[in-house]
This record gives C-alpha cells, structure tokens and sequence, in this order.
C-alpha cells in the first residue's frame, strides 16, 4: 500500500517542521510498515557545497547509538544458542576486569552503573580507543552508580558487550553483525565503512546560520556503542524485524524478552524505559520500540510501533537538531491514525477440544469476574470488560488437567484442573488462586 496524498501532506509537514525548527541542512524522513517505506521525505541536501542534492531513501548517514540495538541482538542470539546467560558477569568473559559482579545484563539496559564513556575524554581527543585501550581502560574505569539503582546511559558497556561478542564469535564484531543481522535481513547499505551517498555533517552555531562542517573519525573500537552507517530504506528494515522478527536471525520470543522494561529511564513522566537493548517509548497511549543515534553531524531516530509493525524514522546531517525520538514517533502516529492497518478478519475455528469443554465460560476469583474460552483450538482467559487490545492469557496443554500460561497476565504459573467425586470439574487454581463458577469470599468452600 502507499499513502494517501491528504497523510503524504501531513507526514511532509511534519518532515519540514522537524527541519525548520532543528536548522538541518539535510533530513531524510521516512514511515515504513512491514519494513517496507510506505512514505518517504528529503528535505535540503546532503552536501552544501551542491545545493540541490536533495537525501533520497539510498542516503548513508552515520545512525550512531541505533548501533546498539544491533549488538543486543547478537547478544540475545548467543544467549540462545547457549553461549553465555545474561547474569553471567564481565569477568567470565574477559578474565582481567576488575570490575566484580557487572553482567551482561545490567550492560544492555544501562542499569550497570558504569560511567557512561571510555577512559581518555575521547570526545575532546576526538580519538576513540583501539580495542586493547578499550579493555586497559574499562578495567580503569569507573562504576559512578550502585547496579540497578537507576538508569544511566553506557556507551562504554556495549563497547565492552562487543569486546565479549568478538571473543564468543571468534570475529570481529562488525563480521558477527553483518553474518548474523546484515545479510538475512538484505541490509547491503549497512557497514562501519561509508559508502555510496552520504550526507556530510555540520554544527550549526546558535547565533547564526552558516553550517561547519563536522569532523569524520573513526569509532574504532567503540563501534557496538554507535559506528553504524545507514540508510532510510535499511533502517526501515530492520523497523520490520523490530515488529516481526525471523527466526534465521532471533527467535521472536527472545524479541519480545527485549522489549520488557528493565529500568525506567524517565523517572518522573514514566514515558521511557529501557529492556534489553532497545528504548522503549510510551507515546499516546502506544508502545515504540528503537533507538535514537548521536554523533558529530548526525542525529537519527528509528521507532517500530510492533502491533501495527509501523516504523518511523528521522535522519538528520546536524548535531544538534530537533530530539529525534519524538520526531521519528511523530511521524510513526500520523500514520497509524491516519492510515490505520487493516485487521485480519475473523476466522471461524473447526473444533473445540473436548477437555476444554467443562472451563469454558464464568469465573470468580478474589472477587473479579473471568471470562474463559477458545479460540482456534486454544485456551484463552480474560477479564471480563478487559479492553480488547491488552491480550488474553493463552494456555497449553502441560499434562492431564495442567496447562501452563504462555502469554499474558500470569505468563508461566500452571493452571489446575480440579474434579469432585463424579469427575467433574469443581474450580480450577490459576497461580495457586482457587477459581469457582460463583464469586465467593476467601476460605468459603472451607
């Protein structure tokens, strides 16, 4: 599908306001579903010294901190394959840390209370740190909050996460992306290396409007923290793996695992937070999923509403422009409320599985009214009145009278079938809870 002209004017509006109000000298917009653009926007150029060089979808700009959303995953595929867990500590993989009990997971989510860049103020240098400075330095670093105190961002940690992918992987960690992410994902504008059309960077001073051009450096070692380069039309790609992850490159369980939050990271409004990787937004009632991305020159923000597998993304050849996470979303929410997705219709199921029969229907427990029944040959629970878009409690079969909840409130307790004397089911206990066909008050049936 594409847009209709009226949601075309509207997402370019809100393209021009993003440039306007930042000073960008070349911004590239785009939303996308199913990782595919549905709406693309340039505004300015790539490069001021030709003017009508416009961004198109194939521009390469430096996507930064999105880097990091990339090594969570291969992070979360080793943890698959066994490799490694997520409390394992820094120092069982990289045995001369002297940082005792950081794990992998507190690196992830931010939540490890590392200092936030390598030793060395490289962002006055302007030198990043090769691989053996990294490591001499993290073991000098400091850890400046107690771990899962609160949130406090790590370039450093997801250097040190690429250090232990390149020792797991036995490449580097670029390599480990490209085979693992890149090129399953058909991601060939995605590398360390610029390629192609790029946009060049500028600064745009605060009291006037003649662009500098920023410097280009390497991320050398801090590559897993923001050394990616991209384009709008990758970046929407990996927006639709964001929504609906393949199994060739993660499982879509350990996906989901990556988008519960780990640590809220906005304190005080409640609207972000972060799992294991990835940023996850609350705007307007809707979840976003991604990363924002900052280097000299370049500001980008990639958000994946995963329901309606909508992503929006903003790229921009300036250091200091609009916030990119509220442009990117912004854009993401024109479309969905101007072009929601079509629902799959409703299907009929063939069969209602004969244990099952006796559960269907009325509950009470604890006072509140459940509603139990089957779709597509499944168990499913609700509350009654629950609104429809927070999802039922899906059960499977986990033995005689035993289903195991898999999804949804009380994911992972065991529900038990309970008969009286003829055989019938009396109530059932759902996480130990004791569910009957009448509401009645605690220890009634005793």
């Amino acid at each position: 599908m594409t847009f209709s002209d009226d949601t075309a004017r509207a997402l370019t509006l809100r393209a021009l306001t993003a440039q306007t109000d930042g000073r960008v000298p070349g911004l590239a917009a785009g939303v996308a579903r199913a990782g595919a653009l549905e709406w693309f926007g340039g505004i300015g150029t790539i490069d001021l010294a030709t003017p009508g060089d416009t961004p198109d979808a194939d521009t390469q700009y430096p996507v930064a901190s999105n880097s990091k959303t990339f090594t969570a995953v291969v992070v979360m595929a080793l943890r698959d394959e066994g490799r490694l867990d997520l409390d394992d500590t820094v120092e069982q993989h990289l045995s001369d840390s002297s940082h005792a009990r950081v794990t992998v997971r507190q690196l992830l989510s931010h939540s490890s209370g590392m200092q936030r860049e390598p030793v060395g103020d490289v962002f006055d240098t302007m030198v990043m740190p090769s691989r053996e400075e990294l490591l001499a330095g993290w073991s000098g670093a400091e850890r400046v909050g107690r771990p899962h105190h609160r949130w406090h961002y790590s370039n450093l940690a997801y250097a040190v996460l690429g250090e232990i992918i390149q020792r797991l992987d036995g490449c580097t960690w670029e390599e480990s992306v490209r085979r693992r992410i890149l090129d399953p994902l058909g991601m060939t504008r995605t590398g360390t290396a610029p390629s192609g059309r790029q946009a060049k960077g500028y600064y745009v001073p605060p009291f006037a409007d003649v662009p500098v051009e920023e410097p280009v450096f390497d991320a050398a070692a801090m590559d897993p923290a923001g050394g990616l380069r991209s384009t709008a039309t990758d970046m929407a790609r990996w927006g639709g793996f964001v929504a609906d992850p393949v199994d060739e490159v993660l499982s879509p369980d350990t996906l989901e695992e990556m988008c519960q939050p780990q640590v809220m990271a906005d304190a005080v409004g409640w609207t972000s937070a972060w799992g294991l990787g990835f940023q996850l937004v609350r705007h307007e009632g809707r979840t976003w999923v991604g990363h924002t991305g900052g280097w000299p020159g370049s500001i980008t923000g990639v958000f994946t509403e995963r329901s309606s597998a909508t992503t929006g993304l903003i790229l921009m050849n300036k250091s200091s422009p609009v916030p990119p996470a509220t442009a990117a979303i912004e854009l993401g929410t024109i479309a969905i409320e101007r072009e929601p997705v079509v629902p799959e219709p409703w299907e009929p199921g063939t069969a209602v599985p004969e244990e099952l029969v006796p559960l269907l229907g009325h509950w009470y427990s604890e006072g509140t009214h459940f509603v139990l029944s089957v779709r597509r040959g499944t168990l499913e629970a609700r509350i009654a009145g629950q609104p429809k878009e927070q999802p039922a409690s899906v059960f499977e079969p986990d033995g005689t009278d035993r289903y195991r909840t898999v999804s949804g409130r009380e994911a992972g307790e065991l529900l038990r079938v309970q008969r009286d004397a003829k055989g019938e089911v009396s109530h059932f206990n759902w996480a130990t809870y004791r569910f009957t066909r009448e509401p009645l008050a605690f220890g009634a049936w005793l």
